[in-house]
Formats: structure tokens, sequence, C-alpha cells
């Protein structure tokens, strides 16, 4: 991302950043799917973001200091994608979104759930699942007790999912 922007108004400047079609998709899929590599980020996606794009939303992301890069210490080849305090900080931003999705599109119960239960956990449980985040990506201990907000997220997820299936 260049030093030049088209304005200084804090919404087009967001937009320069994150306003594309993959950019959201991609820190969504950090945020709520757990995906630090390439390749989960490639192949897990509902949405199939292709790998030249996916790379170039990679770099664009890091250039605007939204994620940072590492060498993967597990792997030799792989490297490991954590999102920066300003990825983190849109989690309010995710909860609002996925309420107006749900609010005003014909989204999927088990695409939704999790949209709904932070709207429903509100501002308290943005916190707790930001400080969670900072916990994985940036080594800040969360300093919780019992079940993460992402786990909670997951077992609703993976509850509908199992619903749905029985009634199939």
């Amino acid at each position: 991302m260049s030093a030049t922007y088209r304005s200084g108004c804090p919404i087009n400047l967001s937009l320069e950043v994150f306003g594309d079609r993959w950019s959201l998709i991609i820190l969504r899929d950090m945020m709520f799917g757990g995906r630090r590599h390439f390749r989960e980020l490639l192949t897990r996606s509902e949405e199939g973001i292709s790998s030249n794009i996916l790379a170039d939303r990679l770099k664009s992301l890091q250039e605007a200091g939204m994620i940072t890069k590492a060498d993967d210490p597990t792997h030799k080849q792989k490297a490991v994608y954590s999102l920066t305090e300003k990825a983190i900080a849109l989690v309010p931003i995710f909860a609002h979104l996925g309420a107006w999705g749900r609010r005003y599109m014909p989204v999927s119960e088990e695409l939704s759930i999790r949209a709904q239960l932070l709207e429903e956990g509100g501002p308290a449980m943005w916190d707790q699942f930001m400080a969670e985040l900072r916990e994985a990506h940036l080594g800040v201990p969360a300093g919780r007790e019992g079940p993460t907000v992402g786990e909670r997220l997951q077992a609703a997820y993976e509850a509908v999912c199992a619903r749905r299936a029985a009634r199939r």
C-alpha cells in the first residue's frame, strides 16, 4: 500500500486498507477460523479465493500493518501469519457487519450462528475475544477461565451443522 491516499477521510482511509473484495474475508478466516497458513487460507474458505489473489492480499495486509508473517518453527518451508493489534481491533466491526448481514441478507443458519452469538454477547464478549486473539497472535496472556469465546463460537457452529445433518 502506498503512502499516497485519495483523502484524509477516515472512512476512505479505512477502505483503502480493507475495502477490497478479499481482505476482510482473509481477516475473518484468521480471526474466526484460526487459519494462520497460506494453504489453510486458500483451501478452507467457502468463498474460494485464488492463490494469486490471496498472495497479493496477504502482502497488502502486511504492508498496511494488519498482519505479520514469520517463519513457521514447525516447518521450514511454511510461514505463519498473525493478526496485529490493528486487525484485532476490528472485532467490533465484524460483530456489527455480521449483525447487519443477519438482519438484511439471506444468510445460512450455520454460517450466521457466530454472528448471532457475537451480537448477543455484545462488547463484553468482543473484549474477551480480542484478548484471546492477542494471546494467540501477539503472545499477550488473556487471563481467562473456562471455554474461550473462540471455542464457544466453534461449538455453536458445529451444533448447528450436526442438527442440520440429523434432519437430512
